[in-house]
């Protein structure tokens, strides 16, 4: 799969931006700068608007656990590092965004968003595109949701844990929450006829059997989901 010029299993586009920081301070920032870390990179459409800032608190609020197991965080958007600074310098109560735990990058030219396949050129903004990019620069996971639509916290999480897994052990991982007993190895089927048995999954040594399907639909005990205490206020400058 690719969009733009961002292809699954292939360096993830280079890019080079300025981002307002944690501490305040403007940085430029390269791609190369997070080589040997796993990134999720999340583009937004505009600062000042409705979604996005939840979407950013979500992230910003979480950022130690995504640390605990080497992986970044950066969102990026078409604007300024300027109305970034704003956003940032704004109160929540007011419709601002506050202070926040990761970097907020600036593409006022579109050329990241347009390398990375998320440029919607009638509104000028991006779509909210979600990037998984592991330790080595190689893109691994793309999800692209249409503007009224966030993204999940815990999902980008477990596609991490999940991808660090299969790199470990190189084996497959089922849909449930990542942990020790989460991978399992395939056995090959052969090119002759098999019986219906080859064509099932086996535990790995590290692992266990597959659970049942309803283990699955458990929720994680995370919930990016605020408090209206901690959630900005509903003002903005879009239906985003």
């Amino acid at each position: 799969m690719s969009v733009g010029k961002a292809q699954i299993t292939k360096p993830a586009p280079d890019f080079q931006a300025t981002a307002l920081m944690p501490d305040g301070q403007f940085k430029k920032i390269n791609l190369s700068d997070y080589r040997g870390k796993y990134l999720v990179f999340l583009f937004y459409p505009m600062d000042f608007t409705y979604i996005c800032p939840t979407e950013i608190i979500a992230f910003s609020d979480r950022i130690q656990d995504y640390k605990k197991i080497n992986c970044e965080v950066l969102a990026i958007s078409v604007d300024s590092h300027m109305a970034h600074q704003a956003w940032v310098n704004t109160a929540r109560k007011d419709g601002g965004l506050g202070q926040v735990a990761i970097p907020l990058l600036s593409d006022p030219t579109h050329t990241i968003s347009k390398n990375y396949g998320v440029y919607k050129e009638d509104e000028g903004v991006a779509f909210r595109g979600l990037f998984i990019i592991d330790d080595s620069g190689m893109l691994r996971q793309v999800t692209i949701n249409d503007l009224p639509v966030a993204r999940s916290v815990d999902e980008a999480m477990r596609l991490v844990q999940a991808f660090q897994k299969t790199d470990k052990y190189g084996e497959t991982c089922p849909v449930r929450p990542i942990d020790s007993t989460s991978v399992v190895s395939i056995t090959p089927i052969s090119s002759h006829a098999a019986t219906p048995a080859s064509h099932a999954a086996t535990p790995a040594s590290h692992g266990s059997s597959l659970s049942s399907p309803q283990s699955s639909l458990h929720p994680s005990p995370h919930t990016p989901i605020h408090s209206s205490s901690n959630a900005p206020h509903l003002r903005g400058r879009g239906p985003f």
